[in-house]
């Protein structure tokens, strides 16, 4: 996978924050190189938080994110400021961009309080330094003067902005860490209707990508074909990973000696909390009749005949607790704020989430003591066969 390939879910997401007319537009095309945002003297020209897959050198594959001006206003200005609030959800580095020329704001001050309450790696960023006099000292820490307009202190910003990301951010395992070099290592991928056509899902080629990081060997089978797969080996895969949807047939398949998971559950440790996704699971025995339950996707998608959140989760479900549940179903950037409604949530693998965006919504459940799992392991729960697939994690 090239960087100009790399998913914007696994890019470092750097949101722009600042007034209107600080230069947040002008300093993404002084980054870039290129005139990717529109400049104006009227302020207000971003209206809506715009998201922007590039390179960064030399941090890499980055999406910049143009909010609109923490000092908007109207009614339809406060919808756009609660908009740039929610960006933080997502950012990995968050950039407060100040007009150097007019000072550090109230409006600068309450966005860095959440700044820093979120934990974002951050950096204040005095722009329009061409304004002031020579060696005008800065009146915050973590911040540098620059001049959009005239590249001043542009490379400089780009070395400070690499510099924030954690050195754990960089190069994690979504499953090279629990096999071997040389290991064979089965992948189960239905072609159905509601398989994209000639291509495999994210989380099914940054799967393969890993293993082949690790010098393993990855073999493709479709469930129908698994029995034939495993017969032709010379030896027992070290791993097998299966769509959530046909886990029970797999297992159903795979000897007991030979270990099971889902592209699910490894995806529930790479950009989640699995420890608190495998707690959530065991909130489904405690469903009963009236039971409220959120089944959240984090993209939007055409829905099939047999879609798995709105027809197949909703029929298992129903199956496992013999209840009638009260369902809702959200998808895209629709994660509702208030979560106290419901007696639990079933959340999608994330694969177009980035991973701050997704452990966002973790936490909020958290904080709402609603439990919360994700698709891969409720099915798993639900088909009986969860302790089996978590035990290819037991000694990480």
């Amino acid at each position: 996978m090239s960087m100009q390939n790399t998913p914007a879910s696994e890019r470092i997401h750097i949101g722009i924050f600042g007034k209107r007319n600080a230069g947040k537009s002008s300093l993404i095309n002084a980054l870039t190189g290129q005139d990717l945002a529109i400049v104006s003297d009227v302020k207000g020209t971003t209206t809506d938080p715009v998201l922007k897959t590039m390179e960064l050198l030399p941090l890499g594959p980055v999406v910049m994110i143009d909010t609109p001006g923490l000092d908007d206003t109207g009614v339809l200005g406060e919808e756009r400021i609660k908009k740039t609030y929610q960006i933080l959800n997502k950012t990995d580095i968050a950039l407060l961009i100040v007009d150097a020329s007019e000072g550090f704001s109230s409006e600068n001050q309450q966005i860095l309080n959440r700044i820093k309450e979120k934990e974002i790696p951050y950096l204040v960023v005095y722009n329009k330094s061409d304004l002031l006099p020579e060696e005008t000292p800065l009146p915050i820490e973590s911040s540098i003067l620059v001049s959009a307009r005239n590249q001043e202190n542009i490379f400089q910003l780009k070395e400070r902005i690499a510099a924030l990301l954690p050195d754990e951010n960089r190069d994690k395992p979504i499953v090279r860490d629990l096999i071997n070099e040389n290991d064979v290592v089965v992948l189960v991928v239905p072609i159905d209707s509601a398989a994209p056509k000639g291509r495999l899902i994210l989380p099914q080629q940054q799967t393969i990508r890993d293993l082949l990081e690790a010098n393993a060997l990855p073999i493709i089978a479709k469930e129908n074909t698994l029995r034939e797969t495993l017969a032709s080996l010379q030896k027992d895969p070290a791993l097998v990973i299966t769509d959530s949807q046909v886990f029970q047939t797999v297992n159903n398949i795979l000897p007991s000696r030979i270990p099971l998971t889902s592209f699910s559950i490894l995806f529930a440790r790479y950009k989640g909390d699995l420890d608190a996704l495998v707690e959530g699971a065991d909130a489904l025995d405690s469903l009963k009749d009236g039971s409220h339950v959120l089944i959240s996707e984090g993209c939007t998608h055409h829905r099939q005949c047999d879609d798995i959140g709105t027809v197949k989760l909703p029929r298992w479900l129903k199956e496992y607790t013999g209840a009638s549940l009260q369902l809702s179903f959200t998808s895209g950037t629709e994660f509702p704020m208030d979560l106290s409604a419901y007696d639990l949530i079933i959340h999608c693998g994330g694969c177009m989430l980035n991973e701050r965006e997704m452990k966002y919504r973790i936490r909020c459940a958290k904080d709402n003591h609603v439990p919360i799992t994700n698709y891969g392991t409720a099915i798993a729960k639900i088909k009986g066969i969860l302790a089996k697939s978590l035990k290819p994690f037991e000694n990480q």
